[in-house]
């Protein structure tokens, strides 16, 4: 005859018998009391404001990368720059461009 136990011994009526642990273990002497954060060594304090702001040349700067990116761009299909229209001209204005996207998502 099959056994009525399904998967993870679970019988049909009734709780699992899976593994049973016992209470958990504090140190000190208020055992059963929940430990703070701090003493689970779990929390991170947060950044000073003072570290989170950028320096106040990083804003132009980004602007910068936008705009010498598209300037590029529109001179190369003027066929204002040295060495005729190139794709490396194209490849040079994405490239400043992209790396404005990435300054800014580093900008606080």
């Amino acid at each position: 005859m099959a056994s009525s136990r399904g998967p993870g011994r679970s019988s049909r009526h009734g709780r699992s018998q899976g593994r049973v642990t016992g209470p958990a273990k504090h140190r000190g002497s208020n055992t059963g009391r929940p430990l703070s954060a701090e003493e689970r060594g779990s929390y991170t304090a947060p950044t000073p404001r003072s570290v989170r702001s950028s320096p106040t040349w990083y804003g132009p700067f980004i602007l910068a990368m936008f705009i010498i990116g598209v300037v590029v761009i529109a001179l190369n299909y003027l066929s204002a720059l040295p060495g005729a229209t190139s794709a490396w001209y194209l490849v040079l204005g994405i490239v400043m461009i992209m790396g404005g996207f990435i300054a800014l998502m580093r900008y606080h």
